[in-house]
């Protein structure tokens, strides 16, 4: 997943001495003649290129996942899903659910194949809600709840009043009908973030668990069969998301090899045998020796547990997102370890990043994170550098037709005001493709309402 935040380091190249003689395009076109790695087309046959769309908090809803694969997408990642709000019946849950998308855009099959990123720091929560995830909700969110809790259901809340009355209403056998409107519904919602951490802490902060511990969560088939689901779970064990207290999340763990290697064993026991799981992952906690080993232990433990292939951010938990990310440690993780599917991550900013980094480090793929933010051309281009052509830059109708499929898919997916919202952010970043950008950047800052964006598109979206 990418998770970033407003501290994050403007676009600049990785830490990669020796690249400067890559040629992208020769690249490219030995790629396209090679064809995706096996192994991964093996596991899932429709990841037929060697990029895909990365988890982005607030971002990447159903959405900017069908733009990107009109685009040329092969796969997409959710943004990274709470375990416990997805056990609560909460919000996160239906950002995800592809029977939210199946009502909404007349063929569901488009947002596939989908991996569900999940984080959180109990391994029976990890392994209720990945299988809630994989079984779309097939059964009660009590019959979940069970699974990873004492009788008791769920876990105790805190001080935190509005996570009490959450609570309450979920928990009490409530559908909370009438708390739609709420406050608490309303905080819920609240993904407009550019923080991982934050919108993770803003949905359970400071929730802590009593009673005894259940059983651990295994497999099981449901009653009513699920049609469609996920194709792949994905951990996260990369996010920089603040610890909290005794709580790690997201790349806390990798100072915690330990847990993180339970929650992995949790997660693949309970998704069913046919279903790949996979990992994010940051090169380390920090620079530290020990934190090296752990890293070593954990990816190690990632292979022998099962799971299909691992996601390495280039950057260390500590790091967040200042400064460059190292592929040499990407180079020299894939020269270690040949037989495993490793995917690479960091300052992937234009197309020519996607084959600099396969060609540097060696990895099967590339994880296109804040690269493809408001450029979902990215991926058309790099399918025409694989072919031996030029990558063509959007035309003005191109970036139009984008914009207004993305606004209305979003506002059938999230409604319109929650669309309106989302595009504003989203029209700040393809705004950078428009001749008149800093023009364009200012008048998507100032939208207010679907009026104003409109206004945006026919002043200076106009065809050519």
């Amino acid at each position: 997943m990418s998770c970033h935040g407003n501290n994050a380091t403007a676009p600049s190249p990785a830490e990669a001495p020796g690249s400067e003689g890559i040629d992208p395009a020769a690249v490219a076109r030995e790629i396209g003649l090679r064809g995706m790695d096996p192994r991964v087309r093996a596991i899932v046959p429709a990841f037929d290129a060697p990029f895909f769309q990365a988890g982005l908090a607030g971002y990447s809803d159903a959405a900017m996942r069908l733009i990107a694969r009109r685009h040329g997408c092969p796969f997409c990642v959710t943004e990274a899903l709470l375990d416990r709000m997805l056990l609560g019946g909460g919000r996160g849950f239906d950002k995800a659910d592809l029977e939210l998308i199946r009502d909404n855009i007349p063929s569901g099959e488009d947002d596939l194949p989908l991996a569900g990123q999940i984080i959180g720091s109990d391994p029976d929560e990890m392994a209720a809600s990945a299988l809630k995830m994989i079984e779309q909700g097939a059964r009660s969110d009590h019959s979940y709840r069970q699974m990873a809790y004492a009788a008791t259901g769920l876990p105790e809340t805190g001080t935190d009043p509005r996570m009490r009355e959450w609570a309450r209403l979920k928990a009490g056998g409530l559908n909370a009908e009438g708390a739609e409107n709420s406050e608490l519904e309303e905080a819920s919602r609240n993904v407009d973030e550019e923080s991982c951490g934050d919108v993770i802490l803003g949905q359970l902060e400071d929730v802590e668990r009593d009673g005894p511990r259940p059983e651990r969560v295994r497999s099981a088939s449901p009653d009513t069969p699920v049609s469609s689901s996920f194709t792949v779970i994905d951990v996260n064990l990369a996010c920089p998301v603040k610890k909290i207290k005794s709580k790690g999340r997201g790349g806390h763990w990798l100072s915690e090899p330990d847990g993180a290697i339970e929650i992995l064993r949790a997660v693949r026991q309970a998704v069913p045998s046919e279903v790949p799981c996979t990992v994010k992952l940051r090169r380390a906690f920090d620079d530290t020796p020990e934190q090296a080993r752990n890293f070593d232990r954990i990816f190690d433990a990632v292979f022998e547990l099962g799971y299909a292939w691992a996601t390495v951010h280039a950057r260390t938990v500590e790091q967040k997102y200042m400064g460059p990310s190292r592929w040499p440690f990407l180079r020299d993780l894939v020269k270690r370890r040949p037989d495993c599917v490793v995917f690479g991550s960091g300052d992937v900013w234009e197309v020519a990043d996607i084959f600099r980094m396969m060609a540097y480090t060696g990895v099967s793929g590339v994880s296109v994170a804040r690269g493809c933010i408001g450029n979902p051309w990215i991926f058309r281009q790099a399918r025409e550098m694989m072919a031996g052509k030029p990558p063509a830059a959007p035309t003005i109708a191109e970036q139009r037709a984008a914009l207004e499929d993305h606004f209305k898919i979003s506002v059938r997916v999230n409604g319109e005001r929650a669309a309106g919202k989302m595009m504003r952010k989203f029209g700040i970043r393809f705004a950078a493709h428009h001749p008149r950008s800093e023009e364009v950047r200012l008048r998507m800052i100032a939208v207010a309402s679907v009026d104003d964006w409109m206004k945006v598109l026919d002043d200076f979206y106009r065809a050519e």
